[in-house]
């Protein structure tokens, strides 16, 4: 069945008789009769008996109009929920993140699109680069945050900022009274480092790889909370994100280790898959994301 003669039949039911449809279709009563007919013919079915004053609904169309009305009724609730969607009054933002952008730079980030558009659902999950990647690929996520960056087919990555790593040791350590330190010295210390496939730790090890140094962890842990509270309580030193030791900084807990000859910086990645368009939410999302990454990450 041709959709426009449907809606046109529509407009005759509703306004009870083809010339009242015409009326309201701002189309010829003539044009009306034949796309009637056309639709009879479509269906073998009368749907209109012609009386000497206009014309009415016959069994067939009575049956068919009821039809066209649900039709007729999910075309507006459709065209209502894709306009609802398009502004950002109904949807699902679902974020990935590693594990250091999740719990430090994004938690802002969620509480503002959240004031600014409670209406959408949030999800954010939280896991190393790996995983996120993964779960990338899998489409249970639209967008990646990720230290790290693992090359992949369909996926498309672009930095959207830099981070810092820099060496920490709990107050009071030897480390912490000398003006400088080298790398060599840091590497005699006993090392704390994240577990094997996250971002932080590939580059960490790269980084002293390239100066011919390599650490052989005293403990892996898999979350920077932990790495922090092993550091404070005096297990060992680590190379973190600048991003997660801002409170431990202020209450002096932590304290960043001068180290004269190793600077790490890394960039952060945002990822999509290359087939998907991005939702009116993830386009909101990183707008906020931008405004919020400046004041977050010196």
């Amino acid at each position: 069945m041709n959709r426009n003669h449907l809606a046109l039949f529509h407009a005759v039911a509703q306004a009870g008789g083809i010339s009242r449809g015409a009326e309201r279709l701002h189309v010829s009563q003539p044009a009306v009769s034949k796309q009637i007919k056309e639709l009879e013919d479509a269906v073998g079915v009368r749907l209109l008996e012609r009386l000497p004053r206009g014309s009415r609904l016959t069994d067939g169309g009575k049956l068919l109009s009821q039809y066209v009305q649900r039709m007729a009724v999910v075309e507006e609730e459709a065209a209502r929920a894709i306009e609802e969607f398009r502004g950002l009054k109904r949807g699902r933002l679902a974020v990935g993140a590693s594990t250091t952008i999740g719990a430090y730079l994004l938690p802002e980030v969620f509480g503002e699109f959240h004031r600014q558009h409670s209406d959408i659902e949030l999800e954010l999950e939280i896991a190393n680069t790996e995983t996120i990647q993964n779960q990338l690929m899998a489409g249970s996520i639209e967008i990646a945050l990720t230290e790290g960056l693992i090359e992949a087919e369909h996926l498309d990555s672009e930095v959207f900022h830099e981070d810092e790593l820099v060496a920490i040791a709990p107050r009071g350590h030897p480390l912490l009274k000398q003006r400088r330190v080298t790398a060599r010295e840091l590497c005699r210390e006993p090392f704390i480092l994240r577990e094997a496939g996250s971002g932080t730790r590939a580059v960490v090890e790269r980084a002293l790889d390239k100066r011919g140094m390599t650490v052989k962890p005293v403990l892996s842990l898999a979350s920077p909370e932990a790495i922090k509270r092993a550091v404070i309580a005096g297990v060992g030193i680590a190379i973190v994100s600048r991003l997660a030791i801002c409170c431990e900084l202020q209450i002096g807990s932590l304290a960043v280790i001068p180290v004269k000859d190793l600077v790490i910086r890394r960039p952060l990645h945002l990822q999509k898959l290359q087939s998907k368009d991005p939702s009116p939410a993830v386009i909101q999302f990183l707008k906020l994301l931008n405004t919020h990454k400046d004041k977050t990450i010196r």
